[in-house]
């Protein structure tokens, strides 16, 4: 009987990996013009810390998390989200010593147990950002900033962000009571995790799917109204930070954050392209954390993005990679001259493929049309013979006579003319 791999753990196959890869290298480029530098942390940390971090009444907490005892008895657990971890590393290494204000950006896999859907799966990946040590709202919108560029590279135009303040220590509590008092009267109406949630965390039921829960909470007083004056003069910055960048946003009053941590300043990227699940990126302030976790009283704010829900807008825009030049060859003499050729243009930096097993020509353009190579070399006894081959743009259906050293061919593909 062969073995499978385990429900919500997806294997990603080499196509897909490309994809990934591409997104990954994307955002390394961007953040770094943002002057942010990578961090990577265990995938195994401490349990206390989630539970600590996130909050003991949140759902990842309660029953989404791969937590064990393990052999020398230490209760641990693979992370569910990446913020606590590199705050945890932030602290233990003092990184504020050297440098007051930390920009950070991670990618790695995380885990919660729950019902694998599209896009969510119990192992899924994420790529993120923490600033610590900044209060000011113009860090507020370089973040979000910095989001909408890294989807505007990868020519994803379509998510929105949407943006929205939980006010703060001071004036929150005062905004959840006046929320609780209003669910009071709609409790029956509520899901049951709403109802659950209705002492310790009744900000949730405003961005919950479930319908009885959306039309319970039409007319919820908004947090909006009740935010301190610190906190709707942050608000009001950032939104201005915002215009003056050219970043353009949506208000949304019913956004909420699943973790405990967050405070003012939250934040998603939403796109109607994948039905339900239609935050593909989300964040925000975080101002005690860092101080809570044992640290220097300084304030943080950060953002996380969904890999899987990035791939699958990328699917949905048709995006595709190709080799730069395929060679195609007829005879052993052919054979050898093309990986040759293939070798030298590799180590110039162009991509190549070729057919190893001396197939028909034929079967090796049809091996090209897959591959979707850009430019198409033809290799035989007579190119041999002059010292040139037409090299042919697929695109544009035009081919030239360019000579067999590498260095010319190399400057075809890249656009020039080969002379």
């Amino acid at each position: 009987m062969a073995i499978t791999g385990i429900k919500g753990f997806n294997d990603i196959l080499p196509g897909e990996v490309r994809k990934w890869q591409h997104v990954e290298q994307t955002a390394r480029r961007v953040f770094e013009l943002y002057g942010f530098s990578e961090i990577r942390v265990p995938i195994l940390e401490k349990t206390e810390l989630f539970a600590r971090s996130i909050g003991d009444a949140t759902d990842i907490v309660e029953k989404e998390m791969y937590s064990f005892t393990d052999k020398g008895g230490n209760n641990v657990t693979m992370r569910p989200e990446g913020t606590a971890g590199v705050i945890r590393s932030f602290i233990e290494h003092k990184l504020h010593v050297s440098d007051p204000v930390a920009k950070l950006y991670y990618m790695g896999p995380m885990f919660r147990y729950e019902r694998p859907q599209k896009g969510r799966y119990r192992q899924f990946h994420q790529i993120g950002v923490e600033v610590a040590g900044v209060s000011d709202p113009k860090i507020d919108a370089q973040v979000q900033t910095m989001l909408c560029h890294f989807f505007s590279e990868l020519g994803l135009d379509e998510p929105r962000l949407q943006i929205n303040s939980l006010g703060c220590h001071e004036c929150r509590p005062a905004y959840r009571r006046k929320l609780r008092e209003f669910l009071r009267e709609r409790l029956d109406r509520l899901c049951d995790d709403c109802k659950r949630r209705y002492e310790t965390n009744p900000l949730r039921a405003l961005d919950c799917k479930a319908a009885g829960c959306k039309e319970a909470t039409a007319g919820a007083p908004s947090v909006l109204d009740h935010l301190c004056e610190g906190c709707a003069e942050h608000f009001a910055r950032t939104r201005g930070y915002l215009e003056s960048a050219g970043t353009g946003y949506d208000i949304n009053p019913r956004m909420v954050r699943g973790l405990d941590y967050y405070t003012r300043t939250t934040f998603e990227l939403v796109t109607g392209l994948l039905g339900s699940q239609s935050a593909v990126a989300a964040g925000g302030r975080y101002d005690h954390l860092i101080g809570e976790l044992g640290g220097p009283a300084i304030p943080g704010i950060g953002f996380a993005l969904g890999v899987e829900r990035v791939v699958l807008l990328l699917d949905r825009e048709g995006f595709s990679t190709r080799p730069d030049l395929f060679i195609a060859c007829h005879g052993e003499a052919a054979g050898d001259e093309a990986f040759r050729l293939m070798s030298r243009l590799q180590r110039l930096g162009v991509s190549v493929e070729m057919d190893y097993e001396g197939k028909s020509l034929k079967s090796q353009m049809r091996r090209a049309d897959k591959f979707n190579a850009r430019f198409t070399l033809i290799l035989g006894e007579d190119e041999l013979g002059r010292g040139t081959a037409a090299v042919k743009d697929m695109d544009r259906g035009v081919q030239q006579d360019v000579s067999l050293q590498p260095e010319r061919i190399a400057s075809v593909v890249r656009g020039g003319d080969g002379s």
